[in-house]
């Protein structure tokens, strides 16, 4: 099991504690409502597909007769896994700004993950969401369990429960024609529970872009957190080291010691461009 920014290192992974390998989304077709509070109003059409992405298949037509819904609420398209986006011709340049995408920002406590993809996010031309693994893992109030105070079944089910809720909004708002940027720290070293998890519960399209600064950047960062993100300099810089593994795995790698918020997102951006025209293998 991987851990999220501010917290510890979870303990070595044990046979039969991985994930169930492979997953079959659920294929549900709702069927669409009218939109209308009155009898014969026009149904209303679902959002059309992403850009780059299949159109969801279409739900059941109602039988002839059946009394139309009159809730007035919009049939959203359901989601399911999130393939490639579909790479421009040679002659194009790939512009990510205007692309639905979906992305795994992967880095150690402390290198800016949170801070680039809220930027990135709020600074592109198509919609976009945020959707971060801490803020979800702590959607969990009473019976929190914190790994701070000690990696247990409850702490690890916990984050796997924040992961798997992550992949679905993530499948959710694609399907929905709205891009998402996700932030997790994901070891190199853990690949079924880390890559391998994310992959099962978003999709092969999801693009990893690696976020690394120096020690030192990720050390004076963290000392600015406060409460269960802040980690002891040890756990930083183990944290640290273990990423360093992320260097020769093929995944794109962004070094921003040297490169405030929006320089970090401009090079996301050219990173992406790269990624859409010439996917990694992961």
């Amino acid at each position: 099991m991987q851990h999220a920014v501010g917290s510890p290192l979870p303990q070595p992974h044990q046979p039969g504690h991985g994930p169930v390998a492979g997953w079959s989304p659920a294929a549900h077709h709702p069927v669409p409502p009218n939109a209308g509070a009155h009898q014969g109003s026009v149904p209303v059409p679902p959002p059309p597909p992403a850009p780059g992405y299949p159109a969801p298949p279409p739900g059941p037509t109602p039988a002839s007769g059946s009394v139309p819904e009159t809730t007035g609420h919009v049939p959203l398209p359901p989601g399911g896994p999130v393939a490639m986006p579909t790479a421009p011709p040679a002659t194009v340049v790939p512009d990510p700004a205007g692309t639905t995408l979906a992305v795994l920002l992967i880095g150690p406590a402390g290198a800016g993950k949170t801070s680039v993809a809220k930027y990135w996010a709020d600074h592109r031309r198509v919609p976009t969401a945020h959707i971060s693994l801490d803020d979800v893992r702590e959607w969990v109030r009473s019976g929190f369990a914190d790994p701070q105070s000690g990696w247990n079944d409850n702490s690890e089910a916990q984050y796997r429960l924040a992961r798997r809720t992550c992949g679905f909004a993530a499948r959710n708002f694609l399907a929905n024609g709205i891009s998402c940027i996700l932030d997790d720290a994901v070891f190199p070293d853990r690949p079924v529970v880390g890559l391998g998890g994310w992959k099962r519960h978003v999709g092969p399209g999801l693009l990893p872009v690696v976020l690394l600064p120096g020690l030192d950047i990720v050390l004076e960062r963290n000392a600015e957190r406060s409460g269960n993100r802040r980690l002891s300099d040890e756990e930083v810089a183990r944290i640290h080291g273990r990423m360093a593994g992320w260097y020769g795995s093929g995944l794109p790698i962004i070094d921003n010691s040297q490169l405030d918020v929006p320089e970090t997102a401009k090079v996301l951006d050219d990173v992406l461009a790269r990624s859409i025209a010439s996917p990694p293998q992961w």
